[in-house]
């Protein structure tokens, strides 16, 4: 039998290579963990989740201070945001989550981890630093990085990704989205809120295109009131560097061609697999436009060498990364033929109102082929939400034909929290009959999910034939009113 230097060999220190990394250790794996950058982490610690939601939080309490009067309060003497104090907060939250995500703390575990970029050179070993270091299993979990559209002009105009837009020196007074997806769309708002003028730019004609339109019609209303500019079916035929400014060159499905002259310009246009440089192509692992191509247990065509997080082309997610990871250590250090499944992978929006899903929404259904039917309850019938004075949006349960669910929606205050309750219904098969029936404490948000439960069971429950059945029974005598 081959002796190898570890059990398993992790490429990528981001959510999917710490959640296999922690959990192969632990377990008595001898493993190795191979970072590119100068901290663990990845992208949701440093570029991505993290501060993103850390900025938001801080938009949106900025936000409320301005409109202090919608909740019976003076109106407070605001100075323009310095940024830099936000940038400093982002850098002080990462820090704290930095403490778990640690070389320390992996080395605690078990776990050896080595930065720099490796290169394999046969189905079991890598070049890492000089060196030769093989591994009887590998994971590659090396993650994305934004996709660059080959626009004219782009190249030679400086702009930003996700990448620089947290750290910067000051607030920018206009910003310029090239995108409409959850990043671009989450930014716009946060970075509106905080002062600065934003306009987004959309080829299509929908903001958030994977989600339903009247949900997404909605996020753009809300953002719209807010000051944020949409320039949907509309294409960028050039940009150019102006010094200080960009100059962008618009045209929209009429053909009318707009300049837009912005202080930014942020690509939020995607991402790619971080794939090339490993040295794939010489041991037979294919690629394709989205990641690696790999069979439900998460392996490539050698099949001790897995993949999971962004590079698998599935969810861009840090929760899928983490459940994929989980995968793999079934796989690889269980040998149980563990498969994923993404039937119930829960998705969140963070704007305001969040707009969160799982399981099919009704684009997703109709694209399936599927008769579904769909039970609605609105936020400004939830008092708790009139309380917050946050009554827009709505819940959508999506039923097929069998009455079986195929899917929710929520748009909005906290959906992302609010949603959790369906990742557990929906995981654990809870009926419908018994989430309409648990009680909720009241006044909350999560009542909306107990009255869309009750919007699908309550005709069954106070039909015709009911009614006829109690009063031969019972003797009812009906209604005592008009």
């Amino acid at each position: 039998m081959p002796s190898y230097d570890y059990d398993l060999g992790i490429i990528g220190g981001g959510s999917a290579g710490l959640t296999v990394a922690a959990g192969a250790a632990q377990l008595g794996a001898r493993t190795l963990l191979v970072e590119k950058e100068q901290h663990l982490g990845g992208d949701c610690l440093h570029y991505g989740c993290v501060p993103s939601k850390t900025l938001i939080r801080t938009a949106r309490a900025y936000h409320t201070m301005k409109n202090a009067r919608a909740y019976g309060l003076p109106a407070p003497e605001l100075v323009p945001v310095d940024f830099s104090l936000v940038r400093e907060r982002i850098r002080s939250v990462i820090a704290d989550i930095q403490h778990h995500d640690s070389v320390e703390r992996f080395c605690g575990l078990g776990a050896k981890v080595e930065f720099g970029q490796p290169i394999f050179v046969d189905e079991h070993a890598v070049r890492l630093n000089g060196s030769i270091v093989s591994s009887k299993n590998w994971v590659i979990a090396s993650g994305s990085s934004p996709a660059i559209p080959p626009l004219p002009g782009l190249d030679r105009t400086p702009y930003l990704t996700n990448r620089e837009i947290f750290y910067l020196d000051h607030l920018p007074a206009s910003v310029v989205i090239l995108g409409a997806g959850p990043v671009a769309i989450e930014m716009a708002q946060a970075f509106c809120r905080l002062g600065t003028r934003v306009s987004v730019v959309q080829r299509s004609g929908q903001i958030l295109s994977k989600e339903d339109k009247d949900l997404a019609d909605a996020v753009q209303h809300a953002l719209a009131s807010e000051g944020v500019a949409f320039y949907l079916n509309t294409a960028v035929t050039s940009i150019r560097d102006l010094g200080h400014q960009r100059e962008l060159q618009l045209r929209d499905e009429a053909g009318r061609e707009t300049p837009l002259v912005t202080d930014q310009i942020l690509v939020a246009l995607g991402r790619e697999a971080n794939i090339g440089g490993l040295g794939l192509e010489g041991i037979g692992i294919a690629v394709d436009r989205k990641g690696l191509q790999l069979d439900q247990r998460l392996r490539t065509a050698q099949k001790h060498i897995y993949g999971a997080g962004d590079v698998t082309g599935a969810f861009q997610f840090t929760h899928a990364a983490g459940y994929e990871g989980g995968i793999v250590i079934a796989n690889a250090i269980f040998h149980l033929p563990r498969k994923a499944d993404y039937t119930w992978m829960p998705w969140c929006t963070y704007t305001d109102p969040e707009l969160a899903g799982i399981g099919l929404n009704e684009k997703g259904a109709r694209e399936a082929g599927l008769e579904y039917t769909v039970f609605t309850e609105p936020f400004s019938r939830n008092d708790r939400s009139l309380a917050e004075g946050e009554q827009t949006g709505k819940i959508k349960l999506l039923l097929d034909r069998h009455e079986k669910p195929l899917g929710v929606q929520i748009l909005g205050p906290r959906a992302g929290e609010l949603l959790n309750e369906w990742v557990a219904v929906l995981n654990g098969k809870v009926r419908l009959s018994t989430l309409a029936s648990a009680v909720h404490p009241y006044p909350t948000l999560g009542e909306i999910n107990k009255r869309v439960a009750g919007a699908y069971l309550s005709p069954k429950i106070f039909s015709e034939r009911v009614r006829k059945g109690l009063k031969f029974f019972f003797n009812l005598r009906g209604r005592a009113c008009g």
